[in-house]
């Protein structure tokens, strides 16, 4: 079989990865987690997360039908690392929605024109109408850290986008937007791991990218651009929740209570808070 950029990410486990990384990935079993920082040694089982998650679709189905009743407009940002998790979180939001309510917007690279635009005018075009939920796959905060880290953008650019990140997001939220913020971060051992199953299955590698290839090197400089942006635009307005999704089961689940349990809804049901071990502000990120 042939696999995508001939190999690379197999040759770079052989040849590169740090010896840790490599017998972690070695010993594990199907089910457990790599990370000795994660607070749990094995996944959820598989039972607990469907009666779960079950429920927690019928309540995004009632946050769903009172967003279009009353009018609300909601962003969701999901952002992190490379196979973090972001699409498998975000199917398991809207798979029983009503796409003409909620919507995903996964952005390519800039066109000539909107690399001429003011940074945030793509994104502002996107911006949910009243009825509406928009789920952001990457958003804003790419000049933040992934052109950052491969240099598609100058310091300066980067520096100005940081300075008026803040007041953007106050904007949508003064304006009446509800915004959450999602980072979702995977250990390395787990990441790489993620990566070689991709690599080898045909019906997943076209989720692989150069970036993701160039961007396994690069482990140190995405930790700590992602340092700094949690520094920079954590705000009041504007909080990160920071999601450990080393066990996507559960990080699917923090994720949505994460979202729900902050917002009014007719029929709100009793929901249990995000895990706390794994659901939390940017002190709970794990580089």
């Amino acid at each position: 079989m042939t696999l995508p950029f001939d190999g690379a990410i197999s040759r770079f486990h052989d040849e590169d990865a740090p010896k840790a990384i490599r017998k972690a990935i070695e010993k594990a079993g199907k089910r457990d987690v790599l990370a000795d920082s994660y607070p749990y040694d094995t996944e959820m089982d598989k039972d607990d997360y469907e009666d779960a998650i079950t429920d927690l679709q019928l309540e995004l189905v009632k946050f769903q039908a009172d967003v279009k009743e009353t009018g609300k407009r909601v962003v969701i940002v999901f952002e992190g690392r490379d196979a973090a998790g972001k699409g498998g979180t975000i199917k398991r939001f809207r798979e029983n929605l009503n796409p003409r309510v909620a919507r995903v917007v996964a952005l390519s690279k800039p066109s000539d024109v909107e690399a001429g635009q003011w940074y945030f005018q793509r994104y502002v075009n996107l911006m949910p109408t009243a009825g509406e939920i928009v789920l952001f796959d990457r958003s804003w905060y790419n000049r933040a850290v992934v052109e950052h880290v491969f240099g598609f953008c100058k310091p300066k650019e980067r520096q100005h986008f940081f300075d008026q990140v803040p007041e953007f997001e106050k904007m949508l939220t003064g304006d009446g937007i509800i915004l959450k913020k999602l980072w979702l971060n995977v250990g390395r051992a787990e990441q790489l791991r993620r990566f070689l199953k991709r690599e080898k299955d045909p019906l997943k590698q076209w989720k692989l990218s150069w970036i993701d290839v160039e961007g396994l090197q690069k482990w140190s400089a995405y930790s700590k651009a992602i340092r700094e942006t949690f520094k920079r635009t954590h705000t009041d307005h504007a909080p990160w929740t920071i999601l450990r999704t080393d066990d996507k089961k559960r990080a699917r689940l923090a994720a949505i209570r994460s979202v729900l349990k902050d917002v009014n809804y007719a029929g709100k049901g009793e929901l249990d808070a995000p895990d706390p071990k794994l659901c939390g502000g940017p002190d709970i990120w794990n580089a």
